[in-house]
C-alpha cells in the first residue's frame, strides 16, 4: 500500500474526521427503452403522463424519443438514492399502459434505422436547440446507437473533507483549485482501474443482430439466428461497438490538470472535423441538420468514462462551469445496467462504487505519461472485450504482465479500507459486505453478470432479445405489484403536470428565430 494511501486512510480514521465522510453525495441516471408488449421499439411519443422531457427534473428522453432517463437527486446515503431510483420506475410503470421498461443496455430489436424517433423537446427555441443536438448525433453516429442505455453513477466529496486532506498535504493553493486536483487525480486513477468495474458489473455480453445489421466487418459470432454475441465479452456497450468516435480519438484528454481537460474541450468544440464539414451544418433542403461542424457540437458530446462536473448555472456551458469554479463532483458513465435487476443496478453495487470512487480519491495517483494512455485504454478494452478469457492477462501500472485475477483481488484488498471507513462513518456493514461477491467473481468467471446473460440465455434457450423481453416483464409485474403510496405517486403526478405548465410558459414567452439563435449560439 503506498505511504500516500496510508496516511490519508489514518487521517479519515480520527474520530472528528470519519463522520465527515457521511457528507458524501451520491446520484443516480438511468437510461432504458421503451418497448412494446411484444419487444419492439415503441414508436409513441413520450407520455403525457410522465410529463414535459425539457423541463422535468428527474425524468426525461435521452437521444431516442422511447430512451427514457431517470435522474435522482444526490443523496448523502447511496441508500436513499436507490429507493429514490425505485420510486421513479414504480411510477413509471404505473402509467406505461401495456409498454414496458426494456432491461438491459443492449437495444430491443430495432427498426429500420430511418424510423427510429429522435427525442423532442417542444417548440421552444431551446428545445429545438435540444433536438437539432440529436439530430447530429444520429447524423454522426447513426439512430442505431442512441438505443443504447447505461447508467451513470455521481460521486462527491464535501468541501470540508478535501479541506482537511488539503490541510494534512500542506497544500497552499486555493481550496478550489487544491479539490479539482484531487478530482482530476481521481478521474486518472478511475481510468487506471475502471476495469474492473467491467469485469465485475459488465452485462452486455450480446447484442441483437439488428444492432449490427449496419456494421460491415464487425468481429461478433453468431449465437443463434436473431443474436450476436463474444464468448468472453463483459461490455460490448463499451466495445468498438457502443459509444466510440473516430473524430473523437485525437482529444483524449490523460487529466494531468484540470487546464489540460478543459483546452482539451474547448479546442473539441472549436475545431472542424472534416466528415462533418463535408455533411455541412444544413441537409439538402436547407433545414439545419447539426449544430457545428467541429470534433464535438458541444461538450457533452465527448464520450468518456468519467467526466469531472460542475453544476451549470443560468446558461453557462459545462466547461465554462469548470473553469469558473473548479470540479464538483465526478459522472462515472461505463456503468452496463444489470438486465436481472429491475432497477438495473442495486445498493450492493452503490456500496461498492462507493468504496472503489473513495479509493480512487486516496490513493496516490501519479501524472500519466508516455505509454500510459493507450495501455490503460487497451487493458480497458481486453476486458470489454474478452475479460472472462481464462488465464487473461493485462499490464500492471509498472508496465509488467499480470493476470486480471490477481491484479483484481489486490485492488479489492485496497479498496477494502475504504469500505471499512464507510461502513464506520454510516454504521452499517454493507460497504465491506459488497466485497465478498465480488472475490468470488474474481475466482469465478461464471459468476459476473455477462456470463450469467449468455448462461440464461443457453438455459432458457433464447435468444437475447427474448431473454431480455422475459426478464423486461418479470420487472414490470414486481414493480406494478407495489403500488407507491398515494401521496408519493400524487407528487409524481404533480411533477409531470408542473414540468408541463413550465414548457408552456416557456413556449408562451417570445421566441427568437432559431437561425438568430444560433448565430449567436456559436
Amino acid at each position: 500500500m503506498h505511504s500516500t494511501y496510508s496516511q490519508r486512510l489514518q487521517l479519515l480514521q480520527q474520530s472528528d474526521i470519519t463522520p465527515l465522510l457521511r457528507g458524501c453525495l451520491h446520484g443516480i441516471e438511468r437510461e432504458s427503452l421503451r418497448v412494446t408488449g411484444n419487444g419492439d421499439l415503441a414508436l409513441t411519443g413520450h407520455p403525457a403522463a410522465l410529463g414535459s422531457t425539457l423541463t422535468h427534473a428527474s425524468i426525461t428522453t435521452d437521444y431516442a424519443e422511447p430512451l427514457l432517463e431517470f435522474i435522482t437527486k444526490a443523496y448523502p446515503d447511496s441508500a436513499t438514492t436507490l429507493d429514490e431510483l425505485e420510486q421513479i420506475h414504480r411510477f413509471t410503470h404505473s402509467v406505461l399502459g401495456e409498454e414496458l421498461l426494456w432491461s438491459p443496455s443492449m437495444p430491443c430489436r430495432l427498426p429500420p434505422e430511418a424510423d427510429i424517433p429522435i427525442a423532442r423537446y417542444g417548440d421552444s427555441t431551446v428545445g429545438k436547440f435540444k433536438y437539432l443536438y440529436r439530430l447530429g448525433l444520429a447524423l454522426r453516429y447513426g439512430k442505431t446507437m442512441q438505443c443504447i442505455a447505461g447508467i451513470h453513477y455521481n460521486f462527491s466529496i464535501p468541501e470540508q473533507l478535501w479541506a482537511r486532506l488539503q490541510q494534512a498535504d500542506g497544500d497552499a493553493q486555493s481550496l478550489q483549485d487544491y479539490q479539482s486536483e484531487r478530482y482530476i487525480a481521481m478521474t486518472r486513477n478511475f481510468r487506471r482501474y475502471s476495469w474492473l468495474l467491467m469485469y465485475l458489473f459488465g452485462a452486455s455480453p450480446a447484442v441483437d443482430a439488428s444492432f449490427v445489421r449496419d456494421i460491415p466487418g464487425h468481429k461478433l459470432e453468431r449465437f443463434d439466428d436473431e443474436t450476436f454475441y463474444l464468448p468472453w465479452a463483459t461490455s460490448l456497450r463499451m466495445s468498438d461497438l457502443g459509444y466510440q468516435s473516430n473524430a473523437q480519438a485525437g482529444i483524449t484528454p490523460c487529466y494531468n490538470n484540470l487546464q489540460n481537460y478543459t483546452d482539451s474541450l474547448l479546442k473539441a468544440v472549436s475545431t472542424p472535423y472534416p466528415g462533418y464539414v463535408a455533411m455541412g451544418t444544413h441537409d439538402a433542403d436547407g433545414q439545419w441538420q447539426q449544430i457545428n461542424t467541429n470534433i464535438l457540437q458541444i461538450e457533452n458530446e465527448y464520450y468518456s468514462t468519467i467526466r469531472p462536473k460542475r453544476i451549470t448555472e443560468g446558461d453557462e456551458r459545462p466547461v465554462e462551469a469548470l473553469i469558473k469554479r473548479g470540479i464538483q463532483y465526478v459522472e462515472a458513465r461505463c456503468v452496463d445496467i444489470n438486465p436481472f435487476l429491475p432497477l438495473g443496478i442495486d445498493l450492493e453495487q452503490a456500496r461498492f462504487m462507493d468504496s472503489f470512487l473513495l479509493y480512487c480519491a486516496l490513493e496516490d495517483s501519479p501524472l500519466l505519461a508516455g505509454n500510459d494512455c493507450p495501455q490503460i485504454r487497451q487493458n480497458f478494452m481486453d476486458v470489454v472485450n474478452r475479460g472472462r478469457e481464462p488465464g487473461l492477462q493485462l499490464v500492471d501500472n509498472n508496465g509488467q504482465p499480470v493476470a486480471l485475477a490477481d491484479w483484481g483481488q489486490q485492488l479489492l484488498d485496497a479498496i477494502q479500507p475504504c469500505a471499512e471507513l464507510l461502513d464506520r462513518a454510516y454504521g452499517t456493514d454493507g460497504h465491506v459486505q459488497s466485497l465478498a461477491p465480488l472475490r468470488a467473481r474474481l475466482d469465478d468467471a461464471s459468476l459476473t453478470p455477462s456470463a450469467q446473460v449468455l448462461e440464461n440465455m443457453r438455459q432458457r434457450n433464447c435468444s437475447f432479445a427474448e431473454l431480455a423481453l422475459q426478464l423486461s416483464r418479470e420487472h414490470a409485474d414486481r414493480l406494478r405489484s407495489m403500488p407507491l403510496d398515494e401521496d408519493i405517486r400524487a407528487r409524481y403526478h404533480q411533477l409531470a403536470t408542473d414540468s408541463i405548465a413550465a414548457q408552456q410558459a416557456i413556449e408562451a414567452e417570445p421566441q427568437m428565430d432559431f437561425d438568430q439563435y444560433m448565430e449567436q449560439w456559436g
